[in-house]
């Protein structure tokens, strides 16, 4: 079936995306100017970014639900610049040159660097943006309208700072602005839980309206109730097309070869793009449907935006968190809404600034804080203080530093703060030492981890340092992706001088072709004859056991499987004897975690003995000299459930299951079932029955090791010799867990006869 077209799925969510665009709009307008105004811009640049924001990088995004246009994180950068440069026409030339760059840097897959994010810090960076959107909008909420809509900054441009803010707030409410601004909130929480908030008709848009039509009520009530032009959405207003044209700023290429216009824009290219990779990275955490954003194919799109941007006298734009997080929360789907975003904002600029100019600041102050709760919720932090102070600190940190200081600084103060941990925990774990006990000796496995840098070196060097005398040593790098070349070195140098002078066996093994030391390996797991003899049935025993719990843990050997079957080419030396039943989900190599040439394997259905049975068992312990028999049943048996039924029904097995040799297999382990003690009646349940199986299961692995010392005289005299030990065994399906049953000591036999 062939996937969906990107033109079918933007249809599909056509409703979705342009109510959320409406959503984004409303949003993006005050943010539009007051970023503006914040950065010392004409207030129509803002919009113009905005513009060029959703119609040119929305398209070319490869983000779904991204959002760009004028970023708060820009405002000093653009404001020292303008300075810096003595104009505003003169900064657009640095605009367009910083845009170039990015595509540069796009196309050079500068983006890669996105990578490098922690996890800690994105949610950090998130989490704080949430919480200055709460602290920065409860002021407009209540009328108190100072600082421009969109200003971000703990210290602002007035000398003040968001606690002295919210501090006049106090003294200066507005009723009006207050009511509409209240009740927006209320509303917006009170739709979030109800079922409205399915409904095609966004909440936002609902507060918008109402607060516009409670405005005018309000002013005509008269004083204090009259909410006056400094508490609405101030869009300047031309009188057409020609006036408007006549408004727009352009670049003044006179400072084209200035120096200070380029490092003005190396600058703006810098933030703008470094803004961008973090804002993508962490809008990718906040879609539902979790996709990815190429990076460079973001780069590409923002540079292509402002180059148009600073041609058309419009602010540098990044993607921008704020407004992408309200796409999400509204329902976008697509980079559609993004798009239509950008053109409500040219439409509506032009054909209605005067209604738009009706709009009560203080209900998109409420919108605003209603998204900051989603991002800073309270679970978000108890999620990450769960994760541990490695997680948890850096996230704090992050969410501090941008508290005080802005977007980008705090960032890489919380970038910091997160690769402090990060060597920490390289400095303290860059290896894992795993001590193996093999059949042909103990094996240290020194694991590697995936990055190795030359801050891993000492504790290597400590680490080889402390390996006994005669040791084999497994340096095992097959899950590294990086291994500095002084590490190379000192492994290198390791195995060829300090290793031989204390007669220490290095393996290597996973070495990559581009690493400078190849993979080298003298060790193989094999059972050979001189271990065979020198074994004990105990010791067999014991093997299987500690073969079982490793499998259980996940903790299997290293085996180089490709020399094992070279090696065991030209002979076999088993330890033990293994009757297990067929069942493909009892694999006896993998639940001992035992290698090629360790064990015979007999497999047949209910793990049932008869005379070929015997014969192959002969054969494997006076002959070939295995050490142990071991009779392996298993829970959930089907055989044993078979022969149960029809032990029940009383039925003939051929005519049960038209199988003409199944009697063979079913009458053997129907001995195992105590007459009288089958369950029977209505009342007996799935898991009464499930027990009653195991149970001649267990009875049936029994019985066989019974029969296989009373029909086998050689198997007889080997155990009584204390050559060959005979033990039972039943494999949990659920667990993984071999439970060995009771079984008489090799060399007992006789004793425990009399």
């Amino acid at each position: 079936m062939s996937a969906s077209s990107p033109a079918s799925s933007s249809f599909k969510n056509l409703g979705a995306d342009l109510s959320a665009s409406v959503v984004v709009f409303l949003v993006a307008l005050p943010l539009c100017l007051g970023i503006a105004v914040a950065s010392d811009a004409p207030p129509f640049a803002g919009i113009i970014a905005g513009i060029v924001g959703g119609i040119v990088v929305g398209p070319l995004s490869g983000s779904h639900t991204s959002v760009s246009g004028p970023a708060a994180g820009l405002t000093a950068v653009v404001a020292s610049q303008i300075a810096a440069l003595g104009s505003y026409d003169a900064f657009l030339v640095a605009v367009v040159i910083a845009g170039v760059m990015q595509i540069g840097l796009g196309l050079s897959r500068g983006g890669f660097i996105s990578a490098f994010f922690p996890t800690s810090v994105i949610k950090g960076l998130l989490a704080s943006i949430g919480l200055i959107l709460v602290l920065k909008q409860i002021p407009h909420v209540f009328g108190h309208d100072p600082d421009a809509e969109g200003e971000m900054s703990f210290l602002q441009a007035d000398q003040k700072n968001t606690f002295t803010e919210l501090i006049e707030t106090l003294f200066d409410i507005q009723p009006g602005a207050a009511v509409i601004g209240i009740a927006s909130f209320l509303l917006l929480m009170i739709w979030e839980r109800s079922p409205l908030k399915k409904s095609i008709i966004p909440a936002p848009l609902i507060v918008v309206l109402g607060g516009t039509l409670a405005s005018a009520l309000f002013n005509s009530l008269g004083k204090p109730w009259v909410i006056d032009s400094t508490h609405l959405v101030q869009v300047p207003v031309f009188d057409g097309l020609e006036s408007l044209w006549g408004n727009l700023r352009t670049p003044d290429w006179r400072v084209l070869f200035k120096s200070s216009t380029y490092s003005a824009a190396l600058l703006i290219a810098a933030v703008a793009s470094l803004e961008t990779l973090l804002n993508i990275e962490a809008v990718d955490k906040l879609d539902r449907a979790k996709r990815h954003t190429p990076p460079d194919r973001e780069l590409l799109a923002q540079g292509t935006g402002n180059i148009i941007s600073g041609l058309l006298g419009g602010l540098p734009l990044t993607s921008v968190i704020v407004r992408s997080s309200v796409n999400i929360n509204a329902g976008g789907r697509t980079r559609l809404s993004a798009v239509i975003h950008g053109g409500l904002l040219l439409l509506c600029v032009l054909l209605i600034p005067s209604l738009l100019n009706r709009i009560p600041l203080s209900c998109l102050a409420a919108i605003l804080i209603a998204t900051g709760l989603k991002l800073a919720s309270p679970a978000l932090f108890r999620q990450m203080y769960a994760e541990g102070r490695s997680q948890f600190i850096p996230f704090i940190t992050t969410i501090t530093a941008i508290f005080f200081t802005d977007l980008l600084i705090g960032t890489l103060i919380g970038l910091g703060t997160a690769i402090v941990f990060i060597l920490r925990s390289n400095y303290r774990r860059p290896l894992h030492r795993v001590l193996e006990h093999h059949v042909g000796g103990d094996l240290l496995r020194i694991e590697l981890a995936d990055q190795v840098s030359f801050l891993n070196r000492g504790v290597l060097t400590a680490t080889l340092a402390t390996i006994p005398d005669g040791s084999q040593v497994l340096i095992d790098a097959r899950k590294t992706d990086y291994i500095d070349p002084d590490v190379l070195d000192l492994i290198d140098e390791f195995r060829r001088d300090s290793a031989p002078a204390h007669s220490i066996r290095v393996n290597l093994i996973g070495f990559k072709d581009r690493y400078t030391v190849d993979d080298h390996v003298e060790y193989v797991d094999l059972t050979t004859r001189d271990i065979q003899r020198q074994i004990t049935p105990e010791a067999v025993l014991d093997l299987l056991k500690k073969g079982n719990e490793r499998f259980v843990s996940g903790h299997r050997l290293t085996r180089d499987l490709s020399r094992l079957v070279i090696a065991t080419s030209t002979g076999q030396f088993p330890l033990a004897v293994v009757l297990s039943c067929i069942d493909s989900r009892s694999p006896v190599e993998l639940i001992f975690d035992l290698g090629l040439g360790d064990a015979f394997v007999i497999r047949i259905a209910g793990n049932v003995a008869k005379e070929k049975v015997l014969a192959s068992m002969e054969f494997g312990c006076a002959v070939a000299g295995a050490k142990l028999i071991l009779v392996m049943g298993h829970t959930s048996c089907g055989a044993v459930k078979a022969a149960v039924d029809l032990f029940e029904s009383g039925q003939n097995p051929a005519e049960a299951t038209g199988c003409q040799h199944l009697d063979a297999l079913v009458s053997e382990i129907q001995k195992s079932i105590v007459p009288g003690s089958k369950p029977f009646g209505d009342w007996v349940t799935p898991e009464i029955k499930a027990a009653f199986v195991d149970s001649v299961a267990r009875r049936n692995v029994k019985r066989t090791v019974d029969y296989i010392r009373a029909e086998s005289r050689t198997l007889h005299e080997l155990e009584k010799a204390g050559k060959i030990r005979l033990v039972g065994a039943l494999y949990d399906l659920k667990t993984g867990e071999v439970d060995f049953l009771d079984a008489v000591p090799a060399g007992k036999i006789q004793q425990a006869q009399t």
